[in-house]
């Protein structure tokens, strides 16, 4: 029985560790249209050094280097199955120009983690000028298996560059939508921007060599428990549409803190392999 429940939650880490779970980071991103401009990022570069242009700015947002948020994972009948840390490491140069080097790791509890061994690590970099990523990647650990996978974007192209390492590697050429971000940059991008009751939009995300579409709403703000205390947050409902129009997930909702930090409060909703609830535990920096 143990053999069958652990797997199963090993896929739904999978899916939630990216920046909280596939279905929070695609449905985040889509309020990143509302800060995008038409400026974008450089193509891939191996020199790092700062951007040339002397009239370039930083985007104003509401975390630094050294932020980290703690997450507790509950999914069907565990409590807590699992804890998820999500971390402004550093801001550094990178690819011809600056950026955000943001980490999210994901673990079960350890009672699971005697049965079956998991571990994932998502990692962003987010340029401080455009808002945009440069280069993503999820690594992961599932009994023996280990595959890392990395997108690295070329926003003026509209075009990425998807890797797959496994004990071979396979690359794709990805043509891109205006403005994509990648499933854990979206969710910094998001709290600089302002929200607004009955807001609706929709925007493209990539994730895992695929372009999803996704339709988000935005309700009134509410009180929402956490382990830092009651605080009020945005309550916002997406709807996610895979590359053929399915929907993904059901019964899907985030909430956002309604303060300056704009911290991602809690998601829940309902997957093929069970029910799930991310909530935050802890907040620093």
């Amino acid at each position: 029985m143990k053999t069958l429940v652990v797997p199963g939650f090993s896929r739904a880490l999978s899916i939630l560790v990216p920046g909280f779970s596939r279905a929070l980071t695609i449905a985040l991103a889509l309020l990143v249209a509302l800060s995008a401009t038409a400026g974008a990022q450089r193509g891939a570069a191996t020199k790092q050094t700062a951007p040339s242009s002397k009239s370039a700015a930083e985007r104003s947002v509401p975390f630094k280097a050294g932020e980290t948020l703690t997450y507790d994972v509950s999914w069907s009948n565990y409590l807590t199955a699992g804890t998820a840390t999500v971390s402004v490491r550093e801001k550094r140069p990178s690819f011809n120009s600056v950026a955000y080097y943001i980490v999210a790791e994901g673990r079960p509890t350890p009672l699971l983690s005697k049965l079956y061994t998991l571990y994932y690590k998502v990692d962003t970099l987010l340029d401080v000028f455009t808002l945009l990523p440069q280069r993503g990647s999820v690594y992961s650990e599932e009994g023996r298996r280990r595959r890392m996978k990395i997108t690295r974007f070329d926003h003026k192209a509209r075009r990425a560059q998807y890797e797959v390492q496994t004990a071979t590697n396979v690359k794709q050429d990805l043509t891109l939508p205006p403005y994509s971000q990648d499933a854990l940059s979206a969710v910094y991008v998001l709290r600089s921007i302002p929200l607004r009751a009955g807001g609706r939009m929709t925007m493209p995300v990539s994730d895992s060599g695929k372009t999803y579409r996704v339709q988000i709403s935005v309700g009134a703000p509410e009180p929402v428990q956490t382990g830092i205390g009651s605080l009020r947050g945005w309550r916002i409902t997406p709807v996610i549409l895979d590359p053929d129009g399915k929907p993904e997930g059901r019964g899907m909702a985030i909430w956002l803190s309604e303060d300056a930090r704009r911290l991602p409060l809690k998601m829940e909703g309902q997957l093929a392999v069970g029910r799930f609830v991310i909530t935050l535990r802890e907040a620093k920096g």
